[in-house]
C-alpha cells in the first residue's frame, strides 16, 4: 500500500489548496514576465529614438539653433515650411517668428493667445516664465545675425519623459487592475474551494444528527476520497458497526427474556410439587418444630413463587408486551377493596393499620385494574418484607389544587437508595414501570424513621 501513497497525496485537500496558490502564483509571473517583455521593447525602442537624437532636449535645442542659423530666404512661406518638417517628427511641437520689428509673423499649432507686437519688456518676460519650464522652449536667431528676428519651439516635456514612465502613466492603472483582478481571482477560488469543504462537513453533521427508524445516524454517500470522504467512510463504518451491534444486542435480550421466560415456567412445575408434598406431610401427626418446619416452607414458596412472577412481569414489562387494557374504575373503591384482600395478612402480623381513603372530586381513572392492583400488592408487599420492624402501615388519599393521590406510609428503617426506583427491588422497579405505564407519577420519600410513597395522578388544569 506504500506505493499508493502519492496517489492519495494528489486526492488530499493539502494537494488541492496547493495547486490553487500554484496557479496563482503562475498567472502572476505570466503577467510581470508580459509586462517586462513590453516595457522592454517600448524602453529599446525609446533608446534607439535617443541614439538617432530624438527626445533628447539638449539635441532638440542644438538642432533647432543650427536650421534656423541655416534658413536663407526669410519670408513667410519658408519660416512655415520649416515650421511643418518639425511638426511632422513632433506633432505636440508649437512655433512661431517674431521679425526684427518685433511683428508675428508666422505661428504653427499655437493655442495660447499671442500679442501681435512684441517689446523687449515682454520679451524678456517671455523668455524668463519659458526658462526651465513646460514646455520645453528653444529660442533660435534666423540667419546669421540677429536682424532677421528669432524663432521659438516650444514642445511639452512629457514627450521627453522615459518609455518606463510613459508607460506607467499610460498602463499603468490597468496594470493595478489586471493585479486586483489576479488577487480577486484567487480569493474567489479560495471561497469556492473552502466552501465546498464547508458544505461537506455541514452534510456529515446532519447526517450525524439525524436519526434513521431504527435511532441510529444514517450513511451518508461518499464522493470524494480525500481526508474528508475517508472521514465519511470512517463514519459509514461506524454506522454499520453500531447497526451490527444493535441487532447482536436486540438478540441477546430476545433470547434473554425467552430464557427468563422458561426458567420460571420450569421453575413453578417444581414448587406446585413442593407445596404439594408440604400439604400433605402437614396432614401427617407431626410435632410443633415439624409443623413450624412445614410454615416456614410453604412461606419460602411462596415468596419464591412471588420472585418469580416479578420477574417474569419485569421481563415483559421491558419488553413491551404485557397487556394493557386501560378502563375507567372508581379508584378509591377498588383501592378498599384491595385493602380488605391485605387487612387480615398485616393484622396477623401485628401491624396497626390506619385507612383513611377519602372520595376524590373524580374518583373515575383510566387505568388497567390489573396494573394497579399490581402495583398496591407489589407496594404492600415490600411493606411486609423490609418495614416489618415498625409495625405500621397508613393508607390515605390526598388532594390538592394539582393532583389526587394516595399516600401509603410505614415506620420501618428505610430505603438505602430512596432516589432510585430499583434500588427498592424488583417489585418497586415493576411499580415505576406500570404507574408510568398508566401515564400516573409516584414519589418516594425514605428515611431511617418510615417510607412515604404518593401514587398520582395530575388534574387537568384547563377544565
Amino acid at each position: 500500500m506504500k506505493f499508493l501513497r502519492p496517489f492519495f497525496f494528489l486526492r488530499s485537500l493539502l494537494a488541492k489548496y496547493m495547486l490553487i496558490i500554484l496557479i496563482a502564483m503562475s498567472i502572476t509571473q505570466v503577467a510581470y514576465f508580459v509586462i517586462a517583455l513590453f516595457a522592454l521593447e517600448i524602453t529599446k525602442t525609446g533608446q534607439d529614438e535617443s541614439l538617432n537624437e530624438v527626445n533628447q532636449e539638449s539635441n532638440v535645442e542644438e538642432r533647432w539653433h543650427d536650421e534656423a542659423k541655416h534658413i536663407q530666404n526669410f519670408t513667410d512661406e519658408t519660416i512655415t515650411q520649416h515650421f511643418e518638417s518639425w511638426k511632422q517628427r513632433y506633432p505636440k511641437a508649437a512655433m512661431f517668428w517674431i521679425s526684427e520689428d518685433g511683428t508675428l509673423r508666422s505661428k504653427v499649432n499655437v493655442q495660447e493667445q499671442l500679442p501681435s507686437t512684441w517689446t523687449p519688456s515682454f520679451t524678456t518676460k517671455f523668455i524668463k516664465e519659458r526658462y526651465g519650464g513646460n514646455p520645453f522652449t528653444v529660442i533660435a536667431f534666423v540667419g546669421e545675425d540677429e536682424t532677421n528676428g528669432f524663432i521659438v519651439l516650444e514642445i511639452p516635456r512629457d514627450v521627453f519623459n522615459p518609455p518606463l514612465r510613459n508607460i506607467y502613466e499610460q498602463y499603468g492603472s490597468l496594470v493595478f487592475l489586471g493585479v486586483i483582478v489576479i488577487i480577486l481571482f484567487f480569493i474567489c477560488i479560495s471561497f469556492l474551494f473552502f466552501r465546498g469543504i464547508r458544505k461537506r462537513l455541514l452534510k456529515l453533521q446532519d447526517a450525524m444528527e439525524i436519526r434513521d427508524v431504527d435511532g441510529l445516524p444514517i450513511e451518508i454517500h461518499v464522493k470524494k476520497k480525500d481526508e474528508i470522504g475517508q472521514l465519511e467512510q470512517t463514519f459509514n463504518h461506524m454506522v454499520v458497526e453500531l447497526r451490527e451491534s444493535k441487532h447482536r444486542e436486540r438478540k441477546e435480550e430476545q433470547l434473554r427474556r425467552q430464557l427468563i421466560a422458561n426458567l420460571s415456567h420450569d421453575l413453578r412445575t417444581p414448587l406446585t410439587k413442593i407445596r404439594a408434598q408440604a400439604y400433605s406431610i402437614s396432614k401427617e401427626n407431626l410435632s410443633e418444630e415439624g409443623k413450624q418446619a412445614i410454615q416456614a416452607m410453604e412461606t419460602s414458596i411462596v415468596n419464591i413463587d412471588g420472585l418469580i412472577e416479578n420477574l417474569m412481569s419485569y421481563t415483559l414489562l421491558m419488553a413491551s408486551t404485557y397487556i394493557f387494557e386501560p378502563k375507567e374504575i372508581n379508584v378509591v373503591r377498588f383501592a378498599r377493596e384491595q385493602m380488605t384482600t391485605w387487612y387480615p395478612v398485616f393484622e396477623k402480623e401485628g401491624f396497626d393499620i390506619d385507612i383513611e381513603l377519602q372520595a376524590f372530586d373524580d374518583n373515575m381513572w383510566l387505568i388497567d385494574p390489573l396494573w394497579l392492583g399490581r402495583v398496591f400488592d407489589n407496594i404492600f408487599q415490600n411493606v411486609l418484607r423490609h418495614a416489618n420492624s415498625g409495625k405500621y402501615l397508613g393508607v390515605k388519599t390526598e388532594s390538592t389544587a394539582h393532583y389526587d393521590a394516595f399516600i401509603i406510609k410505614d415506620y420501618g428503617k428505610g430505603m438505602k437508595n430512596e432516589s432510585n426506583a430499583k434500588g427498592a427491588g424488583i417489585g418497586l422497579s415493576i411499580v415505576d414501570l406500570m404507574v408510568k405505564g398508566m401515564e400516573l407519577e409516584w414519589d418516594i420519600t425514605s428515611s431511617e424513621s418510615g417510607t412515604i410513597i404518593k401514587i398520582k395522578k395530575q388534574k387537568d388544569l384547563s377544565k
